[in-house]
């Protein structure tokens, strides 16, 4: 062969490894788009309709974009909308969401957090049976148990109060958080924890100045599991938290579903929005610290 050959072999081969690399990625765009589009237009519509006027959905199309645009249903969902017998609006389910989010995810990571911990690098009697139990407890359905647990926490005086539903969101979080926990500190050498004890630091101050400021990843992780479910959560909400202290999902539910008067579609879709819009702003803010955390080993073990 000589080199003229050869120098135009040369291109030809190079090039065909390109083009398949270039469709192959051309189509995975096109899956992306596609699956962006099937998430993104229930959401466009939904925006779209929570900015028209009454007058302007029963009249157009439900794909039409707002001709005279108003915040009205915004400001009425938020401060007015009738939620029951009551026509307070969102912002009172708003505020017993935040009472009842905030301790029960503060008790529910840091009590998964320890018990993981525990599990992970102190050795103790019986510690497989516990992390046994454990894994059941995060598989099964607790409408199964829910019965049994109304009678306990009735007997107990805490059901229908907060800090009944804040026990309730921290003993359901308490297995899954505690496997996530357990998996990323088993990755860690246990000679740090060797050397730590020799040093003179107890089980508590080993947790806190070693353990917790590696943990900032897999906390973000733990964060966002417990800010989404807790704030999006419906029935345990429903059942344990009491007439005053009815989360925003419940009280979003009696406004879609009143059944007197004019169904209000643009209020109905505002509410929607007001109640989706916490857990999707911390997921935004902290989307990258879900990432890292997962790959730091939350599925891993």
């Amino acid at each position: 062969m000589t080199d003229t050959a050869v120098a135009g072999a040369i291109p030809r081969a190079v090039r065909r490894p390109a083009r398949k690399a270039s469709a192959s990625r051309a189509g995975l765009y096109a899956v992306l788009v596609l699956a962006a589009l099937f998430f993104a237009i229930p959401l466009l519509i939904v925006l779209s309709t929570s900015l028209k006027p009454m007058d302007e959905i029963r009249e157009g199309s439900i794909f039409a974009l707002p001709m005279a645009p108003t915040l009205e249903p915004w400001s009425k969902a938020w401060l007015s909308a009738c939620t029951g017998l009551f026509c307070d609006g969102l912002h009172v389910g708003f505020w017993n969401s935040v009472r009842i989010l905030v301790p029960s995810v503060i008790l529910s990571v840091l009590a998964g957090a320890l018990n993981g911990y525990a599990l992970a690098q102190w050795r103790f009697r019986h510690a497989d049976k516990i992390l046994t139990a454990l894994m059941l407890g995060a598989f099964i359905p607790y409408q199964v148990i829910l019965y049994p647990l109304v009678k306990i926490f009735a007997g107990m005086g805490l059901y229908g109060t907060l800090p009944g539903i804040v026990l309730i969101h921290v003993i359901f979080g308490l297995p899954t958080l505690t496997l996530i926990f357990r998996n990323f500190y088993a990755g860690i050498p246990e000679e740090l924890v060797k050397a730590a004890r020799v040093d003179g630091a107890g089980f508590f101050r080993i947790f806190l100045q070693i353990m917790l400021p590696m943990s900032v990843n897999i906390l973000m992780v733990a964060l966002i599991l417990q800010v989404t479910g807790i704030w999006n959560d419906y029935l345990l909400g429903y059942i344990f938290a009491g007439r005053e202290n009815l989360p925003m999902t419940v009280q979003l539910n009696n406004i879609v579903n009143t059944t007197t008067g004019t169904i209000e579609y643009n209020v109905n879709m505002a509410a929607t929005v007001l109640t989706a819009l916490p857990p999707l702003l911390v997921y935004f803010l902290s989307g990258r610290y879900f990432v890292r955390g997962i790959a730091s080993g939350a599925v891993k073990g």
